[in-house]
């Protein structure tokens, strides 16, 4: 055994607090020999191998009681390169620190989600997205991969190399093997200007088609227990850079945002009848506000508030009608809901397992605060979403087995394919994949 490995009795908590694993021994390899090393010795001891990046999946796609490998030392960026306007960044790279070293590079992503605290391996292995009427998920965005397979390879693809193998690994969720490093398409730093309103339910949703055609990025999120919403328009800008002052910017952002949210949320654990008066409130406190940064000042928003969530992408034709059967349901129902619902829209890929693999897509998310039962609420929802076609988030909580999956991804059969192949033996499986994916 290397001084690599750890030997460990402790348990692994997920960001949540859902999910629990209690590993044989951790690693954390600081370099892709070392890790092939790490693998190699797993097989050989008939162990598992599953890594893990900080967390954010609230499903239990990182959970082992094998290897845990940890990739904190498998961070930072390899290679800038300007002329096909691509970076190589180590898997185990935060994106908040590759926003940051790409912003000092002049640099961008198109889109990305709303948290930055994923690895990047993390993020695009699960699926992260924003919301985007032309430009879609993180992993969409990905042109090469390298990834360390079960027999020790150490393999890259990309659309020219093993494209097979490419369409797959984009969104893995860690059954194709360990991601090493992921080249992203960038281009240059470019400014957007963000216009966040409130909206009634009723406009928003009879809006909806109108809002996401006029505006590159839309999304809104739905108080329940309340007709209010608050909407986000995000669209290039020619400037000038004007970003939220430093006191509006905390108070909306820190104060209101997390802060006094936290304590919303811990009286309505506490006390859930006092949910709906809290949601009223709620959906008051954030005002009307333009600002205008870069892209991951934009994008991005600290959330420090903990919770449990589920998502469903639906064809983006039916959101409307699903969110409407989910308000019904919610206000028909003795449920008090403290957290508000978030609706996002995708274009369609061209990904195996995305979630919106050849379809324009709309997302619906539901949250509850860390702690909260959260069974009937979520089972009430899950059974709307599936009732059109819906395709969970695969690090987000769902009950849906391979038998559901084989039917709503038309390429799901290409992935186990794939998988079948790099991984016979099954050493990066665990239960949730033999769930989702069969064995």
């Amino acid at each position: 055994m290397t001084d690599t490995y750890a030997r460990t009795t402790s348990t692994w908590r997920n960001w949540a607090g859902n999910v629990t694993a209690r590993p044989a021994r951790v690693a954390s390899p600081a370099s892709v020999d070392e890790l092939v090393d790490v693998v190699l010795t797993a097989a050989e001891d008939g162990l598992t191998v599953k890594p893990v990046g900080t967390g954010h999946s609230f499903t239990a796609t990182a959970a082992t009681d094998g290897v845990l490998i940890r990739p904190d030392l498998l961070t930072g960026i390899r290679e800038v390169d300007r002329t096909a306007m691509t970076v190589t960044v180590e898997a185990g790279t935060p994106l908040k620190r590759l926003n940051a070293a790409l912003a000092r590079e002049g640099l961008s992503l198109t889109n990305m989600g709303d948290i930055t605290e994923q690895t990047v391996a993390g993020a695009t292995s699960t699926g992260t997205h924003g919301t985007g009427r032309d430009s879609a998920s993180i992993s969409a965005q990905i042109r090469a991969l390298e990834l360390v397979t079960a027999d020790g390879t150490v393999l890259r693809c990309s659309d020219s190399e093993h494209p097979d193998v490419f369409a797959a690994a984009r969104i893995g969720l860690g059954a194709l093997g360990v991601v090493t490093a992921v080249t992203f398409a960038v281009e240059p730093v470019f400014l957007l200007t963000a216009r966040e309103e409130p909206m009634t339910f009723d406009r928003v949703t009879a809006d909806f088609e109108q809002l996401v055609a006029e505006n590159e990025h839309f999304e809104f999120y739905w108080f329940p227990h309340t007709g209010n919403c608050n909407t986000k328009r995000n669209n290039r800008s020619a400037g000038p850079l004007a970003p939220p002052g430093r006191v509006g910017g905390w108070i909306e952002d820190e104060l209101l945002s997390n802060g006094l949210f936290q304590v919303a949320c811990s009286v309505g654990r506490a006390v859930p009848g006092t949910i709906p008066a809290i949601a009223k409130l709620s959906s008051r406190a954030l005002s009307a506000r333009t600002y205008t940064d870069i892209p991951h000042k934009v994008f991005t928003s600290p959330r420090r508030v903990r919770f449990v969530e589920m998502e469903y992408a639906l064809p983006r034709e039916a959101a409307v009608e699903a969110l409407r059967e989910l308000r019904a349901m919610v206000d028909r129902s003795p449920l008090r809901v403290s957290f508000p619902v978030e609706v996002r829209t995708a274009p369609a890929d061209d990904i195996a397992l995305s979630t919106a693999s050849g379809r324009d897509s709309a997302y619906i998310a539901v949250h509850l605060y860390r702690g909260t039962p959260y069974g009937a609420y979520f089972t009430a929802v899950e059974r709307i979403m599936t009732g059109y076609a819906g395709r969970p988030h695969w690090g987000k909580i769902h009950t849906r087995d391979a038998g559901y999956l084989a039917g709503a991804y038309p390429r799901f059969g290409e992935f186990t394919a794939v998988r079948d192949r790099l991984d016979p033996g099954r050493l990066f499986a665990n239960d949730y994949l033999r769930r989702v994916l069969g064995d």
